[in-house]
């Protein structure tokens, strides 16, 4: 066996280099525990049109994610991003894919044909119907566009407030039917109060939460107003999607074109003259923008 030996001025000079070790580690550690545990936040943008191919190069300088509709826009005919998966796939984005929801007066409407509509439970039947077929529909643009089964596709709803039995119906549906088809369900929706008046306040994301039970609905809120929300500002460590105030949201919409002013007087300076929020490369300002923060920088699990 080797038998090592040292003089006393070594035996002391290794003591002290042991201390000096085991001082600088009790420093480290903590610090890199106290990094480690304070989550990452990317950054991404969405917009209804396309904007063009030479536009994904320039904003990929500031953004690791970008929303993707899988079918018309609200108040649109057609989609121009229909077709470009791979190109933003091969540029280095992540996704949010998104799928256009009905209005709730779409689901509530009274149809003349026999009044047979005008009955709540055949309303409610009427919605889970369009919820089933709307997510059909979305399953095959996704399968059509390449996302691999298991993406998060998120309905887009544009309203607030307290949403009415039929869309509750309607969504339950929508989610239940993405699972059979081996993908997973989101919802785009407000994550701010709405007052409904006696002090009572609603949250569009806390009622959808509360009406899809035990579903694993992924939430996409969009709270504008400044603050939480920093205003039109792409930093390289931005806010995570808890700092919109609802701890569960897994993006956040926290930057909409062109800025609501009721929402955003606190921060307007951060936002274009014309009221529209840009990327800092577009000193053109050829494409507005919304930009969001998730928790990673694929949020649907699309690539």
């Amino acid at each position: 066996m080797l038998k090592l030996t040292f003089a006393r001025g070594d035996k002391n000079l290794l003591g002290v280099s042991i201390i000096i070790f085991l001082f600088s580690v009790l420093l480290v550690v903590p610090a890199l525990s106290q990094q480690s545990s304070t989550p990452r936040a990317y950054l991404g943008f969405d917009r209804n049109d396309y904007p063009g191919d030479a536009a994904l190069l320039a904003l990929r300088r500031s953004f690791s994610f970008a929303g993707y509709w899988l079918g018309p826009p609200p108040g649109a005919k057609s989609n121009s991003w229909s077709g470009k998966r791979e190109l933003v796939r091969s540029l280095g984005f992540g996704f949010l894919v998104l799928y256009s929801g009905p209005q709730s007066n779409e689901l509530q409407q009274k149809w003349s044909e026999q009044h047979v509509f005008n009955n709540l439970k055949t309303r409610l039947s009427s919605a889970r119907k369009r919820g089933a077929s709307d997510a059909r529909q979305a399953t095959a643009a996704a399968k059509k566009e390449g996302f691999p089964s298991h993406t998060v596709i998120f309905l887009d709803i544009e309203e607030g407030g307290r949403l009415p039995a039929v869309y509750h119906a309607y969504l339950r549906s929508w989610v239940d039917q993405l699972e059979r088809a081996g993908y997973r369900a989101g919802v785009y929706c407000s994550g701010m109060p709405v007052d409904e008046g006696g002090g009572v306040t609603i949250i569009t994301a806390d009622d959808v939460r509360k009406n899809t039970g035990k579903r694993g609905v992924v939430y996409w809120v969009y709270n504008d107003a400044c603050p939480p929300s920093p205003g039109c500002a792409t930093p390289q460590n931005p806010l995570p999607p808890s700092a919109s105030g609802l701890p569960y949201a897994a993006a956040w919409q926290f930057a909409q074109s062109p800025r609501r002013k009721q929402f955003t007087a606190r921060c307007a300076a951060t936002y274009s003259a014309d009221g529209n929020c840009y990327a800092p490369s577009d000193t053109a300002h050829s494409w507005n923008l919304d930009i969001n923060s998730a928790d990673s920088a694929d949020p649907s699990h699309g690539r």
